[in-house]
């Protein structure tokens, strides 16, 4: 019996559920591929990857290469490895994402820079990208090897940009999506995009697949901003306000700062420059962020990303995948409520 397909906004809370289920088999084969490429000679390599590969993630991209591959009805293996290709390259980000935002705490545990320092996290995250290239390679594709290579360049340049943003409340919403669109968008995109390439299918499903999976990731990252406001650190897996206190400037921050009075813009900038983190600060970001509706109108940046992920499925027929891809949409957005 093929999975009902409903809109955002439906009254039943959507859930990942469908999607696990879809691609549980799969994950076995693609988990066993990380464990044994993340294996190492140098016994620090394993158990550092290990320590934040185990920690409970969704493995969202993994998943969403086999349900792009269930979609298409592909009948090979070859998505198996590049699924592991794509944890790598995620994880291998997380590191040194960790390192670089000096992270403390990453869902619910130690981050592994806290733990073991920040030259291994580095070293370990390079290891895994080696490992992800190898995987590239061994797959043989040239198409393959462009989009993943491209997708962790424009990942790379999507940090750097972010730099430039780091603790300027001036930062036009325009290059924050720019940011977001290269640092969390890309990987979701090619992560699905390279199952039409392994199902041999045309240009425009790899393009369909594509723009599901970049707006996807755009609409998930803008959640994560909204939720670091109203959420608590069980359902974020960090504190609540851990990017107010590390100076974050996120798509909230702008349109507060944007929406606010001369003593407002004060306080925002104050706030990002690291001079205001105490709770009573919080709080008053908080309300801050009710009053300009910076949070409602954030989610609601976040649902039209949604709506358009939703859209790029359109031209595939009804399937239990496409039904799956389309709740793991509305998971995304639900998680803010």
């Amino acid at each position: 019996m093929t999975a009902t397909i409903h809109r955002i906004g439906a009254a039943r809370a959507p859930s990942l559920d469908p999607l696990v289920a879809l691609v549980a088999s799969g994950m076995n084969e693609v988990n066993s591929v990380i464990l044994s490429r993340m294996q190492s000679h140098v016994p620090l390599i394993p158990e550092l990857a290990g320590h934040l590969i185990a920690s409970g993630g969704k493995r969202m991209r993994p998943m969403l290469t086999l349900a792009s591959a269930a979609l298409l009805n592909y009948p090979g293996n070859r998505h198996y490895k590049l699924a592991a290709t794509v944890e790598f390259i995620h994880t291998a980000t997380l590191l040194h994402d960790d390192v670089v935002d000096h992270s403390d705490l990453r869902r619910g545990r130690k981050t592994a820079n806290v733990i073991w320092g920040n030259s291994a996290s580095v070293l370990v995250g390079d290891f895994l990208f080696s490992r992800a290239f190898e995987l590239m390679v061994e797959d043989g594709s040239l198409k393959v090897l462009k989009i993943l290579s491209n997708a962790s360049a424009v990942i790379a340049e999507g940090e750097v940009n972010q730099l430039t943003t780091q603790r300027r409340v001036e930062t036009r919403e325009e290059q924050y999506l720019d940011v977001i669109g290269a640092k969390t968008a890309a990987l979701f995109a090619a992560a699905c995009r390279i199952s039409a390439v392994v199902a041999e299918r045309d240009e425009a499903t790899e393009l369909s697949l594509d723009s599901y999976g970049r707006n996807l990731g755009i609409a998930f990252q803008l959640i994560d901003d909204a939720i670091d406001y109203v959420s608590d650190a069980e359902t974020m897996g960090k504190g609540v306000g851990d990017d107010f206190r590390d100076g974050k400037v996120t798509l909230p921050v702008i349109l507060a700062y944007a929406r606010g009075n001369e003593a407002d813009r004060t306080f925002w900038k104050d706030a990002m420059e690291g001079r205001l983190v105490s709770d009573d600060d919080l709080a008053r970001a908080q309300g801050l962020l009710r009053q300009t509706r910076a949070i409602d109108d954030t989610m609601e940046r976040a649902r039209h990303y949604g709506q358009r992920a939703i859209d790029a499925l359109g031209p595939f027929p009804a399937s239990d995948a496409k039904a799956a891809l389309v709740e793991a949409v509305e998971f995304a957005i639900h998680r803010a409520y």
